[in-house]
């Protein structure tokens, strides 16, 4: 593989130390095709790319993909759990009130954490998560109707 070439899902995989099944590979890419997905989307999706799957072995290769560092969990409160591919870096949410609906939202200042904690209590901070509340566009508009 060149420097220029993107690594395929499988060499992915194999690079972070999990064995490489049409199931992983495939929640893998439904993940990462969709959009801050739950758990029956991403269920769904791997079932329309490779047929039956239970919905433990989904929670068993979101948990494996997830501390590996291939995906990134997000848990709004209120909402169940959420899944999503962009883990390269320390990104925000913008989470609708309405229907739920979730964007990302790039750091509000420089680089990983972008926040400064007033008081970090000598942790070693690397990592800052916010979330923004409101109304999307949609449910805006719909609710100005």
């Amino acid at each position: 593989m060149t420097a220029s070439q993107t690594p395929t899902t499988a060499e992915e995989l194999r690079g972070a130390g999990l064995r490489v099944t049409a199931a992983r590979v495939a929640l893998l890419e439904t993940v990462r095709d969709g959009d801050h997905l739950g758990v029956e989307a991403i269920t769904s999706g791997v079932r329309d790319r490779i047929g039956h799957i239970s919905v433990q072995a989904v929670y068993d290769a979101l948990h494996a993909l997830t501390t590996a560092g291939l995906l990134r969990r997000i848990e709004p409160a209120g909402s169940p759990a959420r899944f999503e591919g962009r883990v390269s870096d320390n990104h925000h949410h913008v989470v609708c009130r309405s229907c739920g609906a979730v964007a990302d939202v790039d750091c509000a200042v420089g680089e990983a954490p972008c926040l400064t904690a007033s008081n970090d209590h000598g942790f070693s901070v690397d990592e800052a998560q916010v979330i923004y509340w409101g109304l999307c566009p949609r449910c805006s508009t719909a609710r100005s109707s």
